[in-house]
């Protein structure tokens, strides 16, 4: 059976959980863009890695637009991101659930946890978390 793992990262945490899988699958890790629909369904093992932005995983859109033609495929999902989702019953993971995979049953998925380097961010991304600092401290520790 032919496998492969399929990713989009931003800052290279994605990245660098996709390589260690591909590595302990023996199989082919590759962006994404990269590979095209035709190609990707000629796999029986498909696991995608995408990052976290606002509930949305990144790079997943390409399978979950096609979801009907990877019926027949042993696809598995990973997330990254900064989040602690520790259990199923968190309300964030239900969200993330009910945005990713809807339409998408049947589906072994993980979440698992993003690395952050305050260097690396792009300038958009900085601004964002200056902010989000800047909210953080004016809020009280109890509303946390």
């Amino acid at each position: 059976m032919k496998s492969i793992v399929v990713y989009e990262s931003k800052y290279g945490s994605t990245e660098r959980y996709a390589k260690w899988i591909g590595e302990e699958l023996s199989c082919r890790v590759s962006n994404i863009s990269e590979v095209s629909l035709e190609e990707l369904l000629t796999y029986d093992n498909i696991v995608f890695g995408g990052w976290l932005h606002a509930g949305t995983i990144k790079g997943l859109k390409k399978i979950s637009d096609n979801i009907e033609k990877f019926k027949n495929k042993n696809l598995t999902v990973f997330y990254v991101g900064l989040s602690i989702i520790d259990n199923t019953d968190n309300k964030e993971y239900k969200e993330i659930k009910e945005k990713n995979f809807k339409d998408m049953k049947d589906i072994n998925t993980f979440y698992l946890r993003g690395a952050f380097n305050y260097q690396k961010l792009n300038f958009v991304d900085k601004i964002m978390m200056t902010i989000f600092k800047f909210i953080l401290k004016k809020q009280k520790e109890e509303e946390m």
